[in-house]
């Protein structure tokens, strides 16, 4: 999955496509960190603020799954 986030629409695209996309958990959340940590250094603050979101929504509907 490439990872965009020079602008919040690109951020918005990219966690899109990790979410459609058929990786495992683990990886989905890997990639999110990822963004959120390219996106911090360079003082993205909308862009970490979606990263991080997508990954608590991640985790909710995981836990869900599994109980």
């Amino acid at each position: 999955v490439p990872i965009k986030f020079g602008t919040v629409k690109e951020a918005e695209a990219t966690v899109r496509r990790v979410r459609r996309s058929g990786k495992s958990f683990a990886r989905k959340i890997q990639i999110l960190t990822v963004m959120e940590q390219r996106a911090k250094v360079m003082g993205k603050t909308e862009v970490v603020r979606l990263a991080k979101q997508a990954k608590l929504q991640l985790k909710k509907q995981k836990e869900k799954e599994n109980a």
